[in-house]
């Protein structure tokens, strides 16, 4: 009976040490639903003069892949656009069901020079309609050369973070920080990103992607 018991003892022991040496399994794949979002904004968004592939929202939407969120990123920048024009097609954007909405817009507004008022407005009903929608918006500000005159600039730029705190967005406050007014970074314009600044825009904007799919999923971060 002795026998026994030391033989049963010894193959379990076999066993249990044959099973460390396995090789781990590789993780399950995410089931969680697929995350949309919608990149929405102008030719800074659309990345203008760049292949697509090349623009922040693809790069975007393969970082966050890398990270294991089950997400897709769609670049619906429009180049040329203002917010007027933005507003007006809000509802064709909300017709693709977006879980999360990044809103660039206003740059071209402010190198018409209209009247910020205008930008104002329409950014707010933009943001409040996306709330309407439930949808979890991220709020990328914009920023004027002082050549339009410091008056002008002040009001212009107090748009953003006054639009995100009224309604409580996720607020990146300068699209092309870091990458605005570094020639290396830019196309010969000066101010189209190249790939390399879209690069950085990314890692500015990917802790804000984060959090935007976390609120989405009723998480915190």
């Amino acid at each position: 009976m002795k026998h026994l018991l030391l033989a049963t003892a010894l193959l379990l022991v076999l066993a249990a040490c044959q099973d460390d040496h396995k090789p781990a399994r590789p993780a399950a794949e995410s089931t969680t639903p697929e995350i949309t979002i919608i990149a929405m904004g102008d030719s800074l968004t659309a990345g203008y003069g760049l292949p697509e592939e090349d623009a922040y929202p693809a790069k975007l939407e393969r970082r966050l892949r890398l990270e294991g969120y089950n997400c897709r990123v769609i670049n619906a920048g429009v180049s040329g656009e203002t917010t007027s024009d933005a507003l007006s097609r809000l509802d064709w954007v909300l017709g693709m069901n977006p879980d999360i909405v990044i809103l660039e817009s206003g740059a071209n507004d402010g190198l018409r020079g209209i009247d910020p008022a205008v930008p104002r407005e329409n950014i707010d009903k933009m943001l409040a309609r996306l709330q309407e929608a439930s949808v979890v918006t991220v709020l990328a500000g914009m920023r004027m050369a002082i050549s339009l005159g410091p008056a002008y600039v002040a009001d212009f730029n107090a748009i953003y973070p006054n639009l995100a705190k009224k309604h409580g967005v996720l607020f990146m406050p300068f699209f092309l920080d870091g990458v605005a007014a570094k020639p290396r970074l830019n196309q010969g314009d000066g101010i189209h990103p190249r790939a390399a600044g879209y690069d950085i825009i990314v890692e500015n904007i990917l802790p804000l992607a984060r959090k935007a799919i976390a609120r989405r999923q009723g998480k915190s971060i």
